[in-house]
């Protein structure tokens, strides 16, 4: 399990109902993030990607796009290019748990809505926040607070937002700089936990699932 390459998964919503729109899908893997951003029909600013890549170490591909549809569409042609046949496993925080979790099932709503496939279906995946709460004693069970408790701070001087639902309000406003910063914030936290976890438990620890809606669990 451990010699597949890991690739990180985020998103960015308007909010939690069925009617609510993604904002932002990000993908972080070892040499660079890719970024897709919904700009809502508004224009996006100038040399965006140019100045977010000033502010960070290792750089991002970002794209605007003028509706979720056209980023889901986007995003699909993506995974289908680089991802899909290739050696990657698909990681999440609380992305697909036993009980729900957030990011697959809001994508898998949004897809319908859409009447768009589901991209993920040569993916195996690993949901990170399991593997923090069965083999790791933490105070903390978000994202940003196993991450600061166990690795320090050093994504939060990346991040402009000290909560999640700010990004709701960020993307409402048009203050598309800070959402990005903060959807790679997430991304970046979660594969830096994954390698971490990776380094101290058995590969038993990693409970993987095919995404592929047709197959028998790996």
């Amino acid at each position: 399990m451990t010699d597949l390459k890991t690739v990180a998964f985020d998103i960015e919503t308007t909010g939690f109902a069925t009617t609510d729109r993604l904002t932002v899908v990000g993908f972080d893997a070892a040499i660079s993030s890719r970024v897709f951003l919904n700009l809502g029909g508004c224009t996006s600013p100038p040399e965006l990607e140019q100045r977010l890549n000033e502010e960070l170490e290792t750089p991002i591909t970002l794209s605007v796009h003028d509706s979720e549809a056209a980023l889901l569409k986007a995003m699909t042609a993506f995974v289908d290019a680089t991802l899909a046949d290739q050696e990657y496993k698909l990681i999440a925080y609380n992305g697909d748990t036993w009980n729900g979790g957030f990011d697959l099932p809001f994508l898998r709503t949004r897809l319908t809505t859409h009447n768009l496939g589901w991209p993920f279906a040569e993916l195996p995946y690993v949901e990170v926040l399991d593997v923090f709460e069965s083999r790791f004693n933490t105070t903390e069970d978000t994202l940003d607070g196993v991450y600061e408790e166990l690795i320090g701070a050093g994504l939060g001087d990346v991040d402009p937002f000290a909560d999640s639902a700010e990004a709701v309000t960020a993307w409402e406003n048009g203050a598309f700089e800070q959402l990005v910063l903060h959807n790679v914030a997430d991304i970046r936290r979660t594969r830096a936990l994954m390698e971490l976890a990776e380094r101290y438990c058995s590969k038993s620890d990693f409970p993987m699932k095919s995404l592929d809606p047709v197959s028998n669990p790996i």
